[in-house]
């Protein structure tokens, strides 16, 4: 049975690093750089994300995530990863492979994001390939999926650039900003 296990039970996943970013699951001491950037980023992220609640960026909120993401870990559930600028060392954004499905699915669903300062510099292009290469040599994934609003122009654009290829169209799929919207469906297989 050890199919259903995480393959990092005993262990916390990798750090996984290019010349550009560097991914490591997030703890504590991340804590004032992730809310300083989320609240900068406020105005920036929330056309394309679910309300925040309003403790959302508070010390006992986060450490509450923490906990979560170490409980996902440990299920083989989701891989959180904070990214962050390799040079300087400063938080840019985050992705999750979560809804991690074994058995004959061997599937994870894929989400992200950025910080405002930090769009469409290549940091997310550089962290998508590098969770990719995760998912498909270390989880054994064969397939990871993503969905982003059909009007979100860079999230289509970097699905496309990062070999992510569409399916189709999921009627009142997530509720963002407070709707039940529609998404664009992608996935990429292991090749």
């Amino acid at each position: 049975m050890s199919f259903l296990r995480s393959p990092f039970a005993a262990d916390p996943p990798p750090v996984l690093r290019d010349q550009k970013v560097m991914l490591r699951v997030p703890d504590m001491a991340d804590y004032e750089q992730w809310a300083n950037l989320r609240l900068l980023s406020r105005e920036f992220l929330t056309p394309w994300e679910p309300v925040w609640p309003a403790n959302d960026l508070t010390r006992s909120a986060f450490r509450g995530r923490i906990r979560q993401y170490w409980r996902d870990i440990d299920d083989d559930a989701a891989y959180p990863y904070f990214a962050f600028d390799m040079r300087e060392q400063r938080l840019v954004g985050a992705l999750t492979l979560s809804n991690v499905r074994r058995g004959v699915a061997q599937t994870g669903t894929l989400g992200y994001w950025v910080g405002a300062p930090f769009a469409r510099r290549g940091y997310m292009t550089s962290a998508v390939s590098l969770i990719l290469t995760f998912a498909f040599r270390h989880l054994a994934l064969h397939r990871v999926e993503a969905a982003c609003l059909p009007h979100n122009d860079a999230s289509i654009a970097l699905l496309r650039r990062s070999g992510f290829e569409p399916e189709g169209l999921a009627r009142g799929y997530l509720k963002i900003a407070g709707e039940w919207r529609d998404h664009l469906l992608f996935a990429r297989l292991n090749a």
